[in-house]
């Protein structure tokens, strides 16, 4: 991405090779004119600034501006160089972020500038200008995620603190770069630089002069510019607790139908989708879609029709008053929430292999995402599993490492993983599939090579791989939820005649019926996704029970009298225009 110049020193644009900066049609640039205002610029000028919240949606009419990191800092680097007909910005522009890059006029010239909020009502009218800078802002957000723009993160990778700012930061699809201290020769300089004490990392550094002590994962979203890490006091018609695809798919269905709706979750939007490579299997998207692009498109779907979106913010408690829900989080706040739908997710199961613990975040992983992958170097590495995110997991790999192994205990690949994606693994020229066979130790300070054994013959070898992914299942969040309501032996939510099958009878007979598909053994509580118990566990599905379960919230709240609109009344109240880009959902 960086930019070249003219054999006389003149800045040349750079060339859009992965889409990210499209140029808008002369169309285009009226439509949005009647909008805006024109300005004359001047060389030099900053039209914005890293670290800086964006105001304004620009568009370079004529000259040239020059894309910076660390602007004026001792590692100033172009980024990029647009010209006449592009347009700047990235995606924390519609996510209400800071700015990641500093925009520096470099040929005087002139620029179309529109208020954000304007450029959102636009774009939310118009679906190919809005569907155009999407796809451009969310390209930008992976170049700058590949070139470790941003913030960066100091800290040792024994710290379980580092590894939290780090898991953050990847999950948000953040700008960052980690600085390692044991092996980074930029750490001890950094440490002089800005006088920090070893035993006070790990530190957050932001816009080359900013320093964050070991901060909460609520100050470093503070500090990028995310929602407020607790929703407001008060009360709601529906809170959603968890944000991946069942979360914002509730999301999304509750504000669409006039109910204000609330969706927390206490890492990031997205949920174990948001670190798949790629979905292809998913209703829509015949080429695929990455779990980061589907993610986004569903958070700004969400924002559209008025959803109350907050990350990070963790809940503790769910305890019932009069006839509904108060929702308590880990910081002490309270909401009051007319029905509850339980979209917590999984966490990975942790691989238990002696002195592994030491290496994760560091070399061993639990996500394939842009940020792991570029860690990878060329190197062999292994990844541990025999599912669907397995097989993307290497997939995806394949494209950075110089070798896949692919560890699978069972006897087939078919056992758990679908039909197209086996037939993409086995003809993958770099990717190695290893049948029975078990990770049992691993080697060296930073991984360095497995000791894995044949199950079936007992055989021991040792197999290089510089870094380890493991996606051996997973668990389901709902440790709060233990003596609150019905669980299973494993911990998911039982819903439905499972539900009905343990309830308390008295608290049912009184509404007259018993749980409903998605309920829980509590009334007006839903649970949606891989934490339902008997879930299938694809994206797809999780996405169908989040906007189910609204169905459902909408049933209860007429049996229980509780209502948006008169009983009987047809179909969801109005919504005002969108100012977000991204199609209305299907009633």
């Amino acid at each position: 991405m960086s930019t070249a110049e003219h054999p006389h020193g003149a800045l040349r644009e750079t060339p859009d090779r992965y889409g990210a900066f499209p140029r808008l049609t002369a169309e285009q640039i009226q439509d949005l004119g009647a909008h805006g205002e024109r300005r004359r610029t001047t060389e030099g000028d900053a039209l914005y600034r890293e670290g800086e919240p964006f105001r304004e949606f620009l568009v370079i009419l004529s000259g040239t501006v020059e894309m910076f990191q660390d602007h004026g800092g001792p590692e100033e680097r172009t980024v990029a160089v647009h010209g006449p007909g592009r347009f700047l910005g990235e995606l924390g522009l519609l996510e209400g972020e800071a700015a990641f890059d500093t925009a520096v006029v470099r040929e005087a010239g002139e620029i179309l500038a529109l208020p954000v909020e304007q450029q959102r009502a636009l774009v939310g009218r118009d679906p190919v200008l809005g569907d155009l800078i999407l796809r451009a802002y969310l390209g930008r957000r992976y170049l700058l995620i590949g070139l470790g723009a941003g913030f960066r993160i100091l800290g040792s990778c024994y710290s379980p603190d580092t590894l939290r700012l780090r898991e953050f930061a990847a999950r948000n699809r953040l700008p960052h770069r980690w600085v390692n201290l044991e092996s980074d020769k930029e750490a001890e300089a950094l440490l002089r630089r800005f006088s920090i004490r070893p035993d006070e990392t790990p530190v957050v550094l932001w816009k080359g002069e900013q320093v964050l002590r070991n901060p909460s994962s609520a100050e470093l979203a503070r500090l990028i510019g995310l929602p407020a890490s607790t929703p407001e006091t008060g009360r709601c018609d529906v809170m959603v607790v968890g944000a991946g695809p069942a979360g914002l798919a509730a999301a999304v269905y509750g504000a669409s139908d006039g109910l204000t709706t609330i969706t927390v979750d206490a890492v990031a939007a997205g949920g174990q989708a948001a670190t798949t490579s790629r979905i292809e299997n998913y209703l829509g998207f015949p080429s695929g879609i990455s779990g980061g692009e589907l993610v986004e498109r569903a958070v700004l779907q969400a924002h559209k029709f008025g959803a109350h979106l907050t990350v990070p913010a963790q809940v503790s408690g769910l305890t019932p008053q009069d006839d509904e829900y108060v929702v308590t989080f880990t910081d002490g706040s309270r909401t009051r929430a007319g029905a509850v739908v339980l979209a917590s997710g999984v966490r990975y199961r942790r691989l238990e292999v002696p002195g592994i613990d030491q290496l994760e975040g560091t070399s061993v992983y639990y996500a394939a995402t842009v940020h792991e992958a570029g860690l990878c170097q060329a190197n062999p590495v292994a990844v541990v599993g025999g599912g669907n995110s397995a097989g993307q997991a290497a997939l995806f790999l394949a494209n950075h490492a110089s070798a896949v192994h692919l560890l699978i205990r069972a006897g087939n690949l078919d056992t758990d993983m679908s039909r197209y994606l086996v037939d993409q693994v086995e003809r993958h020229p770099k990717i190695e599939v290893l049948l029975h066979t078990e990770v049992r130790s691993v080697c060296g300070e930073k991984l360095e090579s497995l000791i894995v054994e044949d199950n079936t013959s007992g055989e021991r070898r040792e197999l290089r791989a510089a870094a380890l992914f493991v996606f051996i299942g997973a668990q389901p969040r709902t440790d709060w939820l233990r003596g609150v309501l019905a669980l299973d032996e494993k911990g998911f939510v039982l819903t439905g005649a499972d539900a009905q099958a343990v309830a308390d009878a008295p608290r049912w007979d009184s509404l007259g019926r018993g749980p409903l598909l998605l309920e829980t053994s509590l009334p007006g509580v839903f649970a949606a996704g891989d934490v339902r118990s008997g879930s299938v566990k694809r994206v797809a599905s999780a996405a169908g029970e989040g906007a189910m379960a609204i169905r459902l919230v909408h049933e209860h709240r007429e049996k229980t009298g509780n209502l948006v609109r008169p009983a009987g009344a047809e179909g969801p109240r109005p919504v005002a225009a969108s100012p977000f880009p991204g199609a209305a959902p299907s009633p």
